[in-house]
């Protein structure tokens, strides 16, 4: 499921970066679609207002399936073990017993 996500949300990501270099820009020439010529398919208005919807569209969707893929990945963030077998052969390691102490030999008197 997280894969799937994850190709979706690269298809996205790419189709926002195309619609949103399509766009004319404002101060330079930035844009790649800027000059709106008569011999066009849409007029200037109609283009930028179908790529404004689109990066509106797909902007939502690139934030969908970005809150979608946290929560997923924030359910498999459980402690597993790589390999089982391992983990059965290895005893808890403790910590060694503390040695007795020596106390100082007392002569004895006779």
């Amino acid at each position: 499921m997280i894969t799937f996500l994850l190709v979706i949300h690269g298809l996205i990501a790419l189709g926002l970066v195309g619609v949103i270099l399509l766009q004319r820009s404002e101060g330079g020439a930035l844009g790649i679609g800027g000059g709106g010529g008569a011999g066009g398919l849409m007029t200037a208005r109609g283009a930028a207002n179908l790529l404004t919807r689109a990066t509106t569209v797909l902007a939502a969707l690139f934030i969908i399936t970005s809150i979608l893929l946290a929560v997923l990945a924030a359910g498999t963030n459980k402690s597993r073990v790589i390999d089982p077998t391992i983990a059965a052969k290895t005893a808890p390691v403790t910590a060694p017993a503390a040695p007795a102490p020596v106390l100082p030999a007392v002569p004895v008197a006779q």
